[in-house]
């Protein structure tokens, strides 16, 4: 903008400066007053156009053509790639090229421009907001496990501490029993010492009573002792002990101390993020006509809620008891932990690292089993877990019913660290109906959920009998209140689950089959095989679907692609 104009001015003509303009030359795409109207028009080598100011229309400011001053570049030359003027078309170093219309040519690119903003804007662009907040959220978790190798450190140094202070008493103690016995060894000898001394007292007073008394019958009953006395009393000879301190090696020190690796910072190469066009055109797997059943688990739980791939021939189960089991497909039992607290557990979730999470809706904690060792990562407070999945990028989704069960919501952990919650949309209502539902215990799961490929986050509220699907940022994208063919019963959603196609398939627990749904929530077929009471869901990497029966505490595996 012109130095002397504001938006409070009256905008002035752009050749004198100092009259408010009237007019618009659509030509030059300048603006004109009264006065230098004719002026402007008196340059004949153009063909000007000059319109009121008001009825100028929105014109493309066309570059000068840096070979023809006079000329503007209104014409594009698509064998040399950019904008030229009539004159080099005509005579120029461009005559004979292809030519077309640069508005065309402009349309094509602004459309193209706006592909491209669009994909800043709603896909990469958000994608670095991510990896900045991950960034974040590593420095906030090596804070926090820096702060606890140091801890571990001080506490080594005090066990340390505590066993030499132990050995050190120990020594201490053996050295005061070693004196103790050799005094009183010693005090024996001179007490037997002393006892032939005092002996040797009266015999010698006696002797000189004898010689005093010139009783001859006193001398000629004497008896002399001095042979017994001659042979003197045993001597305890004592020898000192002496402390042999060992040389203290520091490598073994160090080494019983306990090691720190050595420091590794790796830079992974940056994933290059397909183009949109790359995102809705995955490799297709289309849907079987008949979906079959492949095997059948025999779980041994009175009912059986929930199922999670640890590969495509082993899943963990958890049921009506504290136990969760891991089972190959022969039904055979491979592993079983049992809940810290001793409470069933109420969902379970399989890692990117095959580490199994499970919540505790009684002691509302999260829990990580991680080599057999049950690790409580999360604890909430007002709130309780229900479902839980882990996302592609390692994270966990939570949903989650307030203690007073009026609220609803999911919330994204990164370990320990909440990063995402969602519960309302733009318009400030809930997006997930209220955790009570009447026909039931409190013990069961009300909500279900799963990650999508691209990203949404599926919802299955059975007591909202609705999928609700919000997109990475929460907002929402639809609400699937299930099929009209053939119910007999009200849609009653129970587990989600997503595949590489990013479908979404939802267990609808009364009509006793599989709902298949496309990502943007349009039906396309169910899968029935014979299912009795479908609630939980999970795919392997190979897209076939493990369906946990809760009547007969089975699992079928279902082929469906």
């Amino acid at each position: 903008m012109h130095p002397r104009r504001s938006a409070q001015e009256v905008l002035l003509c752009d050749l004198c400066e100092t009259v408010p303009l009237q007019s618009h030359c659509e030509l030059c795409n300048i603006n004109l007053c009264k006065a230098c109207v004719g002026e402007h028009l008196s340059d004949l080598s153009k063909d000007h156009k000059v319109v009121p100011f008001l009825r100028r229309k929105a014109t493309p400011n066309y570059p000068k053509c840096p070979d023809h001053a006079d000329k503007h570049c209104e014409i594009y030359c698509e064998k040399c790639d950019i904008p030229v003027c009539s004159t080099c078309v005509t005579s120029g170093k461009h005559k004979g090229h292809e030519i077309s219309d640069i508005l065309e040519k402009l349309s094509a690119k602004t459309e193209s421009l706006q592909k491209d903003l669009k994909e800043l804007e709603t896909r990469i662009y958000p994608r670095y907001e991510i990896m900045v907040s991950n960034v974040e959220t590593e420095k906030a978790e090596l804070e926090r496990n820096y702060g606890k190798l140091t801890t571990d450190a001080d506490e080594q140094g005090e066990v340390l501490h505590r066993e030499i202070t132990a050995i050190v008493n120990q020594r201490k103690s053996a050295i005061t029993e070693m004196k103790t016995k050799h005094l009183d060894a010693l005090n024996k000898n001179t007490y037997e010492i002393t006892q032939k001394m005092a002996e040797l007292k009266q015999i010698m007073s006696d002797l000189k009573s004898i010689l005093k008394s010139n009783e001859v019958s006193l001398t000629s009953t004497y008896k002399s002792r001095n042979s017994e006395f001659r042979t003197l009393p045993p001597k305890v000879r004592v020898t000192l002990p002496s402390f042999s301190p060992q040389k203290i090696n520091k490598d073994q020190l160090n080494e019983m101390f306990g090691s720190l690796p050595p420091l590794s910072i790796n830079t992974e190469h940056g994933d290059t993020m397909k183009s949109a066009e790359a995102v809705s055109s995955p490799p297709v797997k289309p849907l079987l006509d008949e979906p079959r059943v492949t095997a059948t688990i025999d779980t041994g739980y009175k009912q059986l809620h929930s199922v999670s791939c640890l590969s495509e021939d082993q899943v963990w189960t958890c049921g009506d008891n504290k136990t969760m089991k891991l089972f190959n497909l022969q039904s055979k039992l491979l592993t079983s932990i049992k809940t810290k607290s001793g409470n069933p557990p109420q969902d379970i979730a399989v890692t990117r690292d095959g580490d199994l999470v499970y919540t505790d809706y009684i002691d509302n904690t999260i829990n990580l089993i991680k080599n057999k060792q049950i690790q409580t990562v999360i604890t909430l407070q007002g709130w309780s877990p229900r479902s839980v999945c882990c996302t592609a990028g390692n994270d966990l989704l939570v949903i989650m019913v307030s203690d007073d069960w009026k609220q609803s919501k999911v919330v994204r952990y990164s370990g320990s660290t909440e990063k995402q919650s969602i519960q309302f949309d733009d318009q400030g209502r809930p997006l997930y109906s209220s955790g009570y539902y009447t026909l039931y215990s409190s013990g069961y799961i009300y909500k279900y959920l799963s990650e999508n490929r691209n990203l949404d986050i599926c919802v299955a509220d059975r007591s909202a009998r609705a999928v609700v699907v919000v997109n990475q940022s929460g907002k929402l994208r639809f609400r699937y209140t299930g099929h009209p063919s053939n119910t007999e019963q009200s849609f009653n959603p129970r587990g989600i689950t997503t595949d590489s196609q990013s479908h979404i398939l939802t267990a609808d627990f009364n009509n006793y089959r599989i709902h298949i749904l496309d990502q943007d929530g349009q039906f396309l077929r169910y899968i029935h095989c014979d299912l009795e009471r479908p609630r939980g869901l999970c795919v392997d990497i190979r897209d076939n679907l493990f369906v946990a029966e809760h009547d007969t505490a089975k699992v079928k595996k279902i082929q469906y692609l």
